[in-house]
């Protein structure tokens, strides 16, 4: 059977027609092949959201949104958004379709939340809406309290200059000149002095070192007898634990009670009281001391004189003499 030109025209025209369905269809990321349902959300507003984002679920697409339509609900619009997917994959009911940032130049795309529920849907079925925070939201809230604190610290600074303008006046300013100057001689006296002092150092640069090399000796003799210091702080600490330990205390306290008791004595004695007071008050005794001491006198001189009134002695026997009267 011989086909005709006009015929083999037509196929070839069928085929480029489908093709281009075919490739326009896969330019926007859709699958005529492959199998599809249909899922819904309605979104309050859609931020940036077109037809052919991405549906994706851990970062993996599994569709686009194939249509969005403006639907007025209760008298208040909304977004009515159409999800394709082209991926057989289970979603349980009441996940969370939300609209986020796929990347930093703004484009969209639906993340799927899942739930917890253990159906899943099907197609047709309506997920729950949600809108991730877009960047200028993001960065105007962030901004919104710095701009706050900024409005606040300018409208500070603009009080504090009106004050600072109000106190230099003309004879503060004069009074701060007259501190700046201080502060200029001041310094100068000071690198004035400093120069002196590195003058001093250098000229007394040898009884410097002289110094410190007697003081790097005495550390060294320190050191070299720190055992023979320690053992002195170790008898120090006994001798001082052993007085501790001694009835000091109590000497001291029987000494003082001595003392006392010998100046009670001693006042007696003062006032004439007992034998030592009269001794050392009464002076018969001294008088009688005194004559008994003249008449022992005589009494020697007597002796020596006449000792044969005291003594008698004889060569042939003793002769009877009358015995003297008194």
């Amino acid at each position: 059977m011989k086909l005709s030109k006009e015929f083999k025209i037509g196929i070839v025209v069928v085929f480029a027609i489908a093709a281009f369905v075919w490739g326009l269809n896969f330019l926007k990321g859709t699958n005529l092949f492959s199998q599809k349902y249909f899922l819904y959300a309605v979104y309050p507003k859609i931020d940036g959201l077109i037809e052919a984002n991405p549906i994706l679920v851990n970062g993996y697409k599994i569709g686009q949104i194939n249509s969005i339509q403006l639907i007025q609900k209760e008298g208040k619009y909304s977004v009515l958004v159409t999800f394709l997917l082209t991926e057989d994959i289970n979603i349980p009911k009441k996940s969370i379709a939300k609209a986020v940032s796929s990347d930093l130049l703004g484009s969209k795309a639906v993340e799927i939340i899942y739930s917890d529920n253990p159906e899943f849907v099907v197609s047709g079925d309506t997920l729950i809406a949600e809108t991730e925070e877009s960047l200028k939201s993001s960065v105007d809230k962030r901004i919104a309290p710095l701009q706050a604190k900024a409005e606040n610290l300018i409208s500070s600074i603009d009080s504090v200059m009106t004050v600072v303008n109000s106190v230099l006046n003309a004879k503060t300013r004069e009074n701060l000149d007259k501190s700046f100057e201080s502060v200029r001689k001041a310094i100068l006296t000071l690198e004035q002095t400093a120069y002196k002092l590195d003058d001093l150092v250098g000229s007394e640069k040898a009884k410097i070192s002289s110094i410190l090399t007697n003081l790097n000796s005495i550390a060294n003799n320190l050191s070299n007898n720190n055992e023979k210091i320690n053992k002195i702080l170790t008898n120090f600490s006994n001798i001082s634990d052993s007085l501790a330990k001694s009835q000091l205390k109590s000497a001291i306290a029987n000494a003082d009670k001595s003392m006392q008791e010998l100046n009670v004595l001693l006042a007696g004695i003062n006032s004439g009281q007992g034998t030592l007071g009269k001794l050392a008050k009464n002076d018969t005794l001294y008088m009688n001391l005194n004559k008994s001491s003249a008449d022992l006198d005589k009494l020697l001189k007597d002796l020596r004189y006449n000792p044969e009134r005291y003594i008698h002695f004889s060569v042939f026997g003793r002769k009877n003499r009358e015995k003297p009267k008194d």
